[in-house]
């Protein structure tokens, strides 16, 4: 349902109810999603943002329900990917008089996409444009989470539009932040920041710093995912400093595959010994657990230990792709250890503290490894083991 924001400012993006895993694999949304588009109606039309191409039409029509597409002046692509840009082509069959703003790394990766002769217009941070009684400012933010993204900032109506930035995978009903469930919207937000926006964290603060020295009044903040903050906006930029600094939580994450249990007696032996400090842990059993889900807990938590097997001289294959995200989410300030049963060659346990020390995690214990089943002399070292880490957690 089309809906105004502010007088003459419409949301008419698209709900995606029935989505549960983004670009198929690089996010779950258990909660569905949006695709955030707003349509700015003055002397001149702006288009910020399109949706997804399977929902093109819908736009257009949404876009129908307030003026004519074809009397659109301005389409703004903050961001190319497909989730955002998608239906830009649909859009400007029906706009073909229309410029597409882009930042300067856009016009190479919005051309690179649809290869379309449209009158492009290439943006820096500062650069404005006049629509009649409001004007458009554009403020580049490489690696937010692309090196084409931008922020649109609507004047008069005090409105950030910060495609990805500020976003979440969380379709409602409702627009607003007000008007939702608070819980559910803070575990959307955090799991969007973490899965996708954590190895950005350093430029992020810088961004938000440099965003805070315009002094723009931001009434409004307008994602192209999810919620639009309007009761105390600035909340999420608050909330997005301050994960941004990585400061965790004072607790632990067991993650762990087992074949013929041992790994698994391992696991619960090792939470015990966290637990009798005092230190709260979570098991997470990898072949049922959601991997979205899992660096969300990874993210929040200090310590991080890994048990896995030894299968073929290596690991069992539901935990190398979490390995692989360590590397690649490049978390801060935090520990680990390694774990592990085998029958035969028992390499799993230094194949996972060499990576987790590569993705520079500081591995607090030996590996602790154990042949068969663990006995009651196993069982102990990995309370042992479990101690030691919260330990090291509360000395942190």
């Amino acid at each position: 349902m089309v809906t105004e924001l502010s007088k003459g400012v419409y949301w008419v993006g698209v709900v995606d109810w029935g989505i549960r895993h983004f670009h198929g694999y690089e996010l779950s949304t258990h909660r569905g999603s949006s695709y955030n588009a707003y349509l700015i109606v003055d002397e001149k039309i702006a288009l910020i943002d399109s949706v997804w191409t399977p929902f093109q039409e819908q736009l257009i029509e949404n876009i129908r329900q307030i003026i004519d597409p074809a009397k659109i002046d301005f389409v703004i692509a903050n961001h190319a990917e497909m989730d955002h840009s998608g239906s830009l082509p649909y859009v400007m069959q029906y706009a073909p008089k229309a410029t597409v703003v882009v930042s300067r790394r856009g016009r190479e990766s919005v051309e690179g996409h649809y290869h379309q002769p449209w009158n492009f217009k290439s943006v820096q941070t500062g650069d404005r444009i006049s629509i009649g009684k409001s004007e458009l400012v554009f403020i580049e933010a490489p690696m937010l989470h692309w090196p084409d993204s931008m922020f649109t900032y609507l004047t008069n109506h005090n409105i950030l539009m910060p495609n990805d930035a500020f976003g979440q995978h969380y379709a409602t009903v409702f627009h607003f932040n007000d008007e939702v469930n608070q819980e559910e919207l803070y575990e959307e937000a955090l799991k969007y920041y973490a899965n996708i926006l954590t190895p950005f964290s350093i430029l992020i603060l810088k961004k938000i710093e440099e965003l805070l020295s315009l002094k723009l009044p931001v009434d409004m903040i307008a994602p192209s995912h999810g919620i639009i903050w309007r009761k105390d906006p600035m909340q999420i930029v608050k909330k997005y400093q301050e994960w941004a600094k990585q400061t965790p939580e004072n607790s632990a994450v067991i993650l762990y595959d087992t074949m013929w249990e041992g790994t698994r007696k391992m696991a619960e032996a090792i939470a015990a010994g966290i637990a009798e400090e005092g230190v709260p842990a979570k098991l997470l059993y990898m072949p049922v657990s959601d991997r979205n889900d899992v660096i969300t807990e990874i993210f929040k938590a200090k310590a991080i230990l890994v048990g896995s097997p030894t299968l073929n001289n290596g690991l069992l294959p539901t935990i190398l792709p979490i390995l692989e995200d360590l590397r690649g989410l490049k978390f801060q300030n935090k520990i680990g250890a390694a774990f592990g049963s085998y029958g035969w060659s028992g390499e799993s346990v230094k194949i996972i503290q060499e990576h987790l020390e590569r993705c520079k995690i500081k591995v607090v214990t030996e590996g602790n490894l154990a042949k068969w089943q663990p006995g009651e002399e196993e069982l102990a070292r990995c309370r042992e083991q479990g101690r030691m880490v919260a330990k090291a957690i509360k000395a942190s």
